[in-house]
C-alpha cells in the first residue's frame, strides 16, 4: 500500500520519488514555516475579521487580495461552513491502495488537503490531484461510500479549490499509482528541468544545465 505522497512524487518526478523512498530525513515532517501556514487554514473567519491577526499571518498577497479571495470562496463554496469549522482535522485514512493524512475531515463525507504553496491560476497543479484522487478513494474505501468532490485549500493565498474525481483525474491518479509501484531502481531523469529548480534532491540526482561552451561544442 502506497502513502498519498509517493503516488503525488511519482505524478510529479518518478526520479524524485526514488530518491524521496531513500531518504531518511523524509518523515521527520514540514519544516515550521510550512506548519504555520498550514495552520492559516484552521482560522479562516479570525483572519477575515480581525486586521492584527491577519496583518501578523504569514501571507503570500496583500491582506485586501487575501480577503477578497477568500470572501469569494466564502460565497462560492457550498462546503465553505464544513470547511472553515471541519468534523475533524489530520486524520489518517487507509483505503485498498492507498493511506495518509487528510487535513479536514468533512462530512458527507468528502475531505480537503491544505498546500503550503501557490496555486495555478485556475484548478489544481497535476501532482496535487493526483494526492486529492489518492485520498479521496481511501477514504470511499474506509467508508465504503462514494467520494465525488474534494478541496485542495491555499491558505497563504486564500484560495480554496473544490476538484471534482473526474474519470480523468482517476486516470492520472491510477497512472501515477503504476509508476510507483514500478519503482525498484533510479527512473530516467527528467526531460523538464524546471521541475528540478525547486527540488531537493538536485543536487544528488545527476541534472546538470548544459554550459555555453558545452553547447556551442556539440
Amino acid at each position: 500500500m502506497l502513502p498519498f505522497r509517493e503516488v503525488a512524487t511519482a505524478a510529479y518526478c518518478p526520479r524524485k520519488c526514488y530518491y524521496r523512498r531513500r531518504d531518511p530525513d523524509v518523515d521527520r515532517g514540514p519544516p515550521p514555516e510550512v506548519v504555520a501556514v498550514r495552520d492559516l487554514a484552521f482560522d479562516y473567519p479570525t483572519l477575515l475579521a480581525d486586521d492584527d491577526a491577519l496583518g501578523a499571518a504569514p501571507i503570500a498577497v496583500t491582506p485586501t487580495t487575501f480577503r477578497s479571495t477568500l470572501g469569494t470562496a466564502r460565497a462560492r463554496l457550498d462546503a465553505w461552513d464544513a470547511i472553515a469549522d471541519p468534523a475533524d482535522r489530520d486524520v489518517f485514512v487507509s483505503g485498498d491502495d492507498c493511506h495518509g493524512v487528510v487535513h479536514k475531515l468533512l462530512d458527507g463525507p468528502t475531505l480537503s488537503l491544505v498546500f503550503a504553496g501557490d496555486p495555478p491560476d485556475r484548478g489544481v497543479w497535476h501532482p496535487q490531484s493526483v494526492r486529492l484522487v489518492a485520498a479521496a478513494r481511501a477514504l470511499a474505501d474506509e467508508r465504503g461510500t462514494p467520494v465525488e468532490r474534494v478541496y485542495a485549500e491555499y491558505p497563504a493565498h486564500g484560495a480554496i479549490r473544490a476538484v471534482d474525481v473526474t474519470a480523468r483525474r482517476l486516470g492520472a491518479y491510477r497512472a501515477a499509482r503504476r509508476t510507483a509501484r514500478s519503482i525498484d531502481g533510479p527512473p530516467a531523469r527528467t526531460r523538464d528541468k524546471q521541475k528540478c529548480d525547486p527540488c531537493e534532491y538536485a543536487d544528488r540526482c545527476g541534472v546538470r544545465t548544459r554550459s555555453l561552451l558545452g553547447r556551442l561544442r556539440s
